[in-house]
């Protein structure tokens, strides 16, 4: 598997980014930017199935880690910074359960190890409403969106994804019918029965549900070094919701001083 990436910063501690569910690389450029110029070499990695990465293959969290570990290998990259938000969270989050040692320090951003139930249901049908081969613009995606999803900031995220095809018409950069029938496996629990010692940032939005303070007795389960954050006025985007305080909080927990 060949995963399309960027980096951003020359020298410094590899450190690796992993998106979540309908993201991609891009959605993290300035928070790399900030990471990077306190003394990292940052990897925005397009997961399968979303940007521009293959769209081939299943979806899964122990095809996705294994995905992150022959990417490490491609590129020489040794003992990294792990970082994941969401389904990308729990991509690290498997990859920390199944390769221990192998890295140096895991954050993971507002999702836990524990089973969710299939959500972005509404979404999804929204987006397959979408008549992609036959709209001329953006706004007329937009248009039938907000039918199935009120928030203009959650539309916006899901059609940058929209790319206008040289053969006409437009397309997604994620496997939009993919996500559509394998959605459980994005909620799906990461487990094992050995614990890994590594210190583990979680960090979660204020605002958000998806970690619960009885959730943290199973993220020490698993992650018996980990340690949670919450991030004041976020929801579930923390880092694009607080970036300023998501930045802060990361640097913090890497002993880098501001």
């Amino acid at each position: 598997m060949q995963l399309n990436f960027k980096q951003i910063g020359e020298t410094g501690k590899p450190l690796i980014i992993l998106h979540g569910v309908f993201g991609f690389l891009d959605n993290w450029l300035t928070i790399s930017k900030a990471i990077a110029d306190n003394g990292f070499k940052v990897y925005l990695v397009d997961q399968r199935h979303h940007g521009r990465s293959p769209q081939e293959g299943p979806l899964n969290f122990p095809t996705l880690a294994a995905d992150l570990k022959e990417f490490l290998e491609q590129q020489q990259i040794i003992d990294p910074i792990l970082v994941g938000h969401s389904m990308g969270g729990k991509t690290v989050m498997e990859y920390a359960v199944t390769y221990p040692g192998t890295f140096e320090k895991l954050v993971v951003v507002d999702i836990g190890p524990k089973a969710y139930p299939i959500h972005h249901t509404k979404i999804l049908k929204g987006l397959n409403a979408i008549p992609v081969d036959t709209i001329e613009n953006r706004n007329q995606a937009d248009e039938i969106l907000s039918e199935y999803e009120p928030l203009l900031s959650v539309r916006q995220f899901l059609l940058k994804n929209l790319y206008r095809k040289d053969e006409g018409g437009f397309g997604w950069r994620f496997n939009l019918p993919l996500l559509s029938t394998d959605m459980a496996n994005v909620g799906a629990e990461i487990n094992s029965s050995q614990k890994v010692e590594t210190p583990a940032l979680f960090m979660r939005g204020e605002k958000s549900t998806y970690i619960l303070d009885e959730d943290l007795e199973g993220i020490l389960d698993l992650f018996p070094n980990a340690r949670l954050e919450t991030i004041i006025g976020a929801g579930h985007w923390v880092q694009a919701e607080q970036p300023k305080a998501f930045v802060a909080t990361l640097l913090e927990f890497l002993e880098v001083t501001i």
